[in-house]
């Protein structure tokens, strides 16, 4: 008997559900390839972070060009920001983590990092970019810097924004998502990009 005279041609709800099921399908197997190159990228940071000194910011540069990373990358960069006192690691991590709310690291811990130990442009960047600054702690330190150029900045942004809410509260949804450099000049690039550079 031969059996293509039993087949009946496919309709075309069925020619759709096949394509549909193929395409699934490949979908599927590009979330995987993904999913087993992040894996690999964040073993690959992790060794990183694990090994080199000062390295917060490559690993976070390298973070970024991957498109992400497994928790423990995140845990292995902000133990190596704690264990170099990085204060530009901390700034960006903590920046990160503004975007992303489950992140598995102590934000308030590199937030104090950078007050503590960073610089005016990193701390007047803290007060315009978090949504809740630790205003009284970035006030001291710059007042205690006596940098009349950043403390006059501060109480400019201060008067119009006396609690501190962060940029994001006075400016328009369109724009909260953005985050403002710390310096004029591009100086995270540079310093992003000279970090990466230093193999």
């Amino acid at each position: 008997m031969n059996n293509q005279s039993n087949q009946q041609p496919l309709s075309d709800q069925q020619i759709a559900e096949q394509e549909t099921v193929k395409k699934e399908e490949i979908e599927q197997q590009a979330i995987e390839q993904r999913r087993e190159h992040l894996k690999n990228e964040s073993v690959r940071i992790i060794d990183i972070a694990n090994n080199e000194p000062h390295s917060a910011l490559k690993c976070i540069h390298q973070l970024s060009v991957a498109g992400g990373a497994t928790e423990g990358t995140y845990v292995a960069i902000e133990q190596r920001i704690v264990t170099d006192q990085d204060a530009a690691g901390a700034y960006h991590l903590s920046l990160l983590a503004q975007n992303t709310s489950d992140l598995p690291i102590d934000v308030r811990q590199l937030i104090e990092l950078v007050v503590a130990k960073g610089d005016n442009q990193q701390r007047l960047a803290l007060l315009k970019n978090l949504p809740l600054p630790p205003v009284d702690m970035i006030k001291e330190q710059v007042l205690a810097s006596d940098d009349g150029d950043a403390i006059g900045q501060m109480n400019a942004y201060l008067q119009i924004n006396p609690e501190g809410y962060g940029s994001q509260h006075l400016l328009t949804s369109s724009q909260a998502d953005q985050i403002l450099s710390m310096s004029h000049d591009d100086n995270v690039n540079n310093n992003i990009n000279n970090n990466t550079n230093d193999d």
